[in-house]
């Protein structure tokens, strides 16, 4: 049976939630599930907005033929290319053998290249600036390159001051029949996912998504539907003020973030004593994060959010312990920038885990590493005690 709701008078959201999802794209742990949404505009002509990944298509299929209520399909604009939202393109092009497909000719090429199916005499390719109309609807493509591939439009009516989003402003998570953010405690059970989502996503390409931002600044903008998660109605802020910090990879919380990699608990007692101090001297909201246990997804997360960070680190094989390895390499490719960093190693014989994250946080953009480095010979000596003492002096300094 359907499930499909109206967001407007003539608008319709025929989104699915697929719980069993272990893995988003194959990497991202989704314990909450995820959410595919996509959109119907019912006009003189009919026009649906992106689809659904293929574990959901059956749902979707149902939903989208109550909505049309016996009319034909005249348009699909496909916004981006990602195979979880496109999924259904086959069998869509088989069922309205009229329909025509409204996308980039970058998108059209991927098209071929995932079903290989050869649309272009029903392709009406468009580019930032271009429009479709619908009737009293008239959609103006905005383009999002690489928010997160290069293909992106955003999709904008003016009527209804609708912002089709793509992927972009979503979150991980299913919906549990609150399609709008006002309708949840967003604050409390959704901005942490809504991060996570970002920053693993999209995190890498900040620059890109400044100059998305800006062309949305310019939009009288009343709702935004994006391709996961909640829809936008009302307090825009909660989730554009976010979005601003994060492309600009500005901090939320002024705080530290301390991620430990440790064997038999020495390193992993250097972190906590030295989180100890930094409570004794007044900072709050401290996280302490043991890299073996937590998701790197998380990890990252947590790196975007707090503006001083802490990288704790068994020598491993004459590296950087695995995890922690694995986090700094996951936060360059990332592209963060702009924080405070201490560093902690520990090696029984040959300590060489500060200067090999040392290396790797100098490939990255305005890392300020401060002294003293912390070098543990196996477990928690006197002198590293007054280390750690002195390294948390310089921490809280940075964050009063």
């Amino acid at each position: 049976m359907q499930n499909a709701r109206k967001i407007s008078d003539d608008i319709w959201w025929l989104g699915a939630s697929d719980r069993r999802i272990e893995l988003f794209e194959n990497v991202y742990p989704v314990p909450n599930g995820v959410s595919y949404n996509n959109y119907l505009i019912l006009d003189e002509k009919t026009c649906l907005l992106d689809g659904v990944d293929d574990t959901v298509t059956n749902r979707f299929l149902e939903n989208l033929e109550f909505a049309l209520n016996g009319r034909k399909l005249d348009y699909m604009v496909v916004q981006h290319m990602e195979p979880d939202h496109c999924s259904a393109i086959p069998q869509l092009t088989a069922k309205y053998p009229k329909l025509q497909i409204v996308t980039s000719a970058q998108a059209l090429k991927m098209i071929s290249q995932f079903y290989r199916l050869d649309l272009t005499d029903r392709a009406i390719i468009v580019k930032e600036g271009a429009a479709l109309k619908l009737g009293k609807h008239e959609l103006s493509f905005v383009g999002a390159p690489m928010v997160h591939w290069p293909e992106v439009l955003m999709s904008f009516d003016a009527s209804t001051g609708t912002l089709f989003s793509a992927d972009a402003f979503g979150s991980f998570g299913a919906l549990d029949g609150n399609i709008f953010a006002d309708e949840v405690d967003w604050e409390k059970d959704w901005a942490d996912e809504a991060r996570r989502y970002y920053v693993n996503i999209v995190g890498k390409y900040g620059v890109q998504v400044q100059a998305a931002l800006k062309k949305a600044a310019g939009l009288e903008i009343k709702m935004i539907c994006p391709l996961h998660a909640h829809i936008w109605r009302k307090d825009f802020d909660k989730l554009l003020s976010r979005y601003s910090k994060w492309a600009s990879y500005e901090p939320e919380v002024k705080s530290a973030a301390i991620f430990y990699g440790s064997i038999y608990g020495n390193t992993a007692n250097a972190a906590d004593i030295l989180a100890a101090k930094l409570a004794e001297k007044g900072v709050r909201n401290i996280k302490v994060f043991d890299s073996s246990k937590t998701d790197i997804s998380e990890m990252v997360s947590r790196a975007f959010e707090y503006s001083t960070l802490v990288f704790a680190s068994a020598t491993y094989n004459a590296e950087i312990f695995d995890r922690m390895h694995y986090l700094l390499t996951d936060l360059k490719n990332h592209n963060l920038a702009g924080r405070t960093v201490g560093l902690i190693e520990n090696g029984t014989w040959a300590p060489m885990a500060a200067g090999l994250m040392k290396k790797q946080l100098e490939s990255m953009k305005d890392m300020n590493v401060v002294e003293p480095i912390v070098k543990i010979r196996s477990g928690v000596s006197d002198e590293n005690m007054e280390q750690l003492e002195a390294l948390a002096v310089k921490l809280a300094e940075s964050l009063s």
